[in-house]
């Protein structure tokens, strides 16, 4: 794990797995799977202790409670200044006040103010927002961001779960005002759920943004403890149960599956750290944030990068995973391109790309 990535066109060295702690906590929307802050502590310590600096939270996980928990930990570990803390805004935390939710400058300060007590801390080092609220001005957002760098209160600012033509503009309005850059947007991203490629990727690597990947595991559908079964899905996890939300599974996600167990199988991985692996070093990609519900379960994890997937093998990946590209952007392949826009002639195209490596911190 001695191992770090640039975020995004920053100085800011990140480990390229990245604590998730969405299971820190037992009350809330997340507390059916939440740990209790004697069973967080193994998770944190073993991670911290791995080389790993790269912490996220949000006000909204476990009702405050993962930031509690977090601040607690990190006040015993007495580790705050090698952390890089990420916390996020967005969701209501008071359904009775319309200004306890949402991206406006009133809720955004005050949801900053939320997590620094909860984590007894007096800075974040990355503050995203959580989810596009399609109602706020991205200025109005951006301009609060450079008021919390100016003021101290925050070193980074980023984005999650919004449309690249919403982070795009949030990042050119900063560039054109010279207000702070947004360093990362986090997107849901695994060998299942590859829909952020056609625009994402592209639109990162031009603008300096950092990609975060959350969920490269599908909520654990490409761990390897789920087999298909006659009456459907079998194995002993969140998925088998019919309580909890899901994807719904699809014979496309068992051809992944199946693929992914043949190349693990090959490779003599775990399916888990293969399919960690293949995500952390697809483009654009910057780090991983991943989640355990012990500190073995994250030993294995940690050790999705401590080997290299063959080209061949990334390929029979690449082909069982690719997902239907709309026709706008079937347009703009290599395939496509070759075709008919400059047939057969080689052209270099190799795009900047901002996630440069840093070994040894």
């Amino acid at each position: 794990m001695n191992h770090y990535y640039l975020l995004g066109r920053s100085g800011l060295r990140v480990s390229r797995l990245a604590l998730g702690t969405m299971n820190f906590g037992v009350d809330g929307f997340h507390a059916a799977y939440g740990k209790t802050e004697p069973e967080a502590e193994p998770i944190f310590r073993r991670y911290v202790e791995s080389g790993g600096n790269f912490i996220d939270t949000a006000d909204f996980y476990t009702a405050g409670q993962s930031e509690q928990i977090l601040g607690r930990l990190i006040a015993k570990a007495g580790n705050r200044d090698r952390l890089v803390l990420t916390s996020k805004f967005t969701n209501t935390v008071d359904p009775a006040d319309p200004n306890a939710s949402g991206n406006g400058r009133k809720h955004m300060i005050r949801a900053l103010e939320g997590s620094l007590r909860r984590l007894g801390t007096d800075y974040l080092d990355l503050f995203l927002l959580h989810t596009w609220d399609r109602i706020t001005p991205v200025e109005e957002v951006v301009r609060t961001f450079d008021d919390l760098v100016k003021a101290g209160k925050i070193r980074y600012a980023g984005l999650s779960d919004v449309p690249a033509w919403y982070a795009a503009r949030a990042q050119s309005y900063a560039e054109a005002h010279g207000l702070t850059p947004m360093v990362t947007v986090q997107l849901p991203y695994s060998l299942v759920t590859r829909g952020i490629e056609p625009e994402f990727a592209p639109m990162a690597q031009t603008l300096g943004i950092g990609l975060t990947a959350w969920s490269p595991l599908a909520g654990g559908l490409l761990s390897g403890k789920y087999t298909r079964g006659a009456a459907g899905m079998a194995g002993d996890g969140r998925l088998t149960n019919p309580d909890a939300p899901g994807l719904p599974i699809t014979e496309r996600h068992w051809q992944v599956i199946d693929a992914l167990e043949k190349v693990a199988g090959e490779l003599g991985q775990p399916m888990a750290q293969v399919a960690l692996n293949w995500a952390a070093t697809q483009p654009a990609i910057s780090s991983l944030v991943i989640g355990a519900s012990s500190a073995e379960q994250l030993d294995k994890n940690l050790a999705a990068l401590d080997f290299e997937i063959p080209a061949d093998a990334r390929r029979v990946l690449a082909e069982a995973s690719a997902p239907e590209v709309p026709q706008l952007y079937s347009m703009f392949t290599p395939q496509y391109q070759s075709w008919i826009v400059s047939p057969g002639l080689r052209i270099g195209d190799k795009p900047a790309t901002f996630t440069a490596p840093v070994v040894n911190g």
